[in-house]
């Protein structure tokens, strides 16, 4: 195919998805001379459309890896993105632990809805539970390595047209998925779908938590009250300039203290072209 504009389209509640899919869509765009859009899904306005893609784009398009899935919030939403042939690349963040089946299912999602993934990537963000899991990523080796890959793929991408297969990638088929499941040392169960994030006397009542929460569930009237479920992505708490929001819940301690020692080395990042 002949792209004629490039898209870096994503959901990023703490920014490392926008990060490294701006990145790769960045130097595509770059090495093709082609315009550069952005489309951010992440708050709940932006999931009220979608560009109207054609065969003519190149859409880079990222989530992050929840539970070792695309976030389950979002498939209803995906299911009104039609690409209608753009070609496409699939690209998933997770904190460090693994991508399981996220980038197969965001790419089967895609696939889906008439895009053509003609590649994909995996890589590694700061987790959202933690400062500590994955810190800083992606690095600058990340990001180099993300500009690499925006110039490897447009080498690919006159080979790509309407029947041409999705690319492979690692995961299990639709109907053997299934989500992580924390467990203690025990193996038992951790359950934290209904925890939420307390707030501190050092908040000053700014709103900014509310203007950011993905889900629209920080009450703007009271930001202590939740008016809505809680995904943990950790948008109130990373950018609250007070360091206002925290949680207590130890089931939630307990398992992000698991995550932090069991998987402290260096998750490296997946291509596939």
């Amino acid at each position: 195919m002949q792209a004629k504009r490039v898209w870096a389209m994503y959901w990023s509640a703490t920014d490392t998805t926008k990060r490294v899919v701006t990145a790769v869509a960045a130097q595509a765009a770059q090495t093709l001379g082609l315009p550069l859009e952005e489309y951010d899904f992440t708050l709940p306005g932006a999931r009220q459309g979608a560009p109207a893609f054609t065969a003519d784009d190149l859409v880079v398009f990222g989530t992050p890896t929840y539970a070792g899935r695309v976030p389950n919030v979002l498939l209803k939403y995906l299911t009104t993105v039609q690409g209608h042939g753009a070609a496409t690349v699939p690209v998933v963040t997770f904190g460090n632990r693994a991508f399981d089946d996220s980038l197969i299912e965001l790419r089967d999602i895609l696939a889906a809805q008439g895009f053509v993934p003609f590649a994909a990537a995996a890589f590694v963000g700061e987790h959202s539970f933690s400062t500590t899991l994955a810190a800083g990523r992606p690095d600058a080796d990340d990001l180099a390595q993300a500009a690499q890959f925006g110039r490897d793929l447009t080498a690919r991408l006159a080979e790509v047209h309407a029947d041409t297969p999705p690319i492979a990638v690692p995961g299990r088929a639709r109907d053997e998925r299934t989500y992580y499941q924390p467990r203690d040392r025990a193996g038992n169960p951790v359950d934290i779908r209904k925890v939420k994030p307390k707030t501190a006397e050092s908040c000053d009542d700014c709103g900014l938590c509310a203007k950011l929460c993905p889900m629209g569930s920080i009450d703007p009237a009271d930001v202590r009250n939740y008016i809505g479920i809680c995904i943990k992505c950790g948008a109130c708490i990373k950018k609250c300039p007070k360091g206002a929001k925290y949680y207590d819940d130890p089931g939630y301690l307990y398992h992000k203290t698991e995550l932090e020692q069991g998987y402290s080395r260096r998750a490296p990042v997946r291509f596939f072209l």
